[in-house]
């Protein structure tokens, strides 16, 4: 069965909507599909239907779509790669962290298996991206992820160490490279709270308690 860059793309986008409203299980209203594509409603009912059709998909009028397990192991597998890719895009080649995702999602298409795996290797086995984002392995499995927050569910007066971001988009990531805001950065409250709001609630971060603040210096 073809994989062409469209249908791989409303694959993804089958994953990662269904992901954000509750699992393989949750139902992708098909304009939540068009929104997030940036395409019109007509054209991604039409090709979720191609994607029923391949037993990569079910779709339902008025429901909407969800993957199937043939669907879901090709989606996870596009997302492992374009993890790995904005991984060696940021490790190995220097990009910045705003930089990759438009090269990665164009390098997620070369379909070699072998080319991934080695990748992998080359990588040493990451288990996530320059974003925080878990990289399945080449079963579809996730690590362990470790305890992550939003902003407002920290106690008060609590910092916490940056540990992913909720999106990729270019504008949001230069903005906090400004603000000297990274991965593993440790933020105390106060450094928090100096942050544009839009900023500091952009991010996912892994509370600190008082004996690891006090390592951190």
């Amino acid at each position: 069965m073809q994989h062409t860059k469209q249908r791989e793309d409303h694959l993804k986008a089958l994953y990662a909507l269904g992901e954000s409203l509750g699992g393989a299980e949750a139902w992708v209203p098909t304009n939540r599909m068009a929104e997030h594509l940036g395409v019109k409603a007509p054209s991604v009912t039409n090709m979720v239907q191609v994607l029923h059709e391949l037993g990569w998909a079910e779709h339902r009028p008025y429901r909407g779509a969800r993957l199937s397990p043939a669907g879901r192991r090709i989606a996870l597998a596009l997302v492992r790669k374009h993890r790995l890719w904005e991984t060696f895009l940021v490790e190995r080649l220097g990009f910045g962290w705003e930089e990759v995702h438009d090269v990665a999602e164009q390098l997620e298409h070369i379909d070699s298996v072998k080319l991934v795996e080695r990748l992998d290797a080359y990588l040493g086995h990451p288990t996530e991206d320059p974003h925080g984002d878990l990289i399945p392995d080449g079963k579809g499995r996730f690590a362990a992820r470790p305890t992550r927050v939003g902003i407002h569910e920290l106690d008060a007066g609590q910092g916490g160490r940056v540990a992913a971001v909720k999106t990729d988009e270019g504008g949001f990531l230069e903005q906090l490279t400004a603000h000297n805001v990274e991965l593993g950065v440790v933020l105390n409250a106060d450094q928090l709270a100096a942050l544009p709001p839009t900023l500091a609630e952009g991010l996912m971060l892994e509370p600190i308690n008082e004996r690891e603040k006090n390592e951190d210096g």
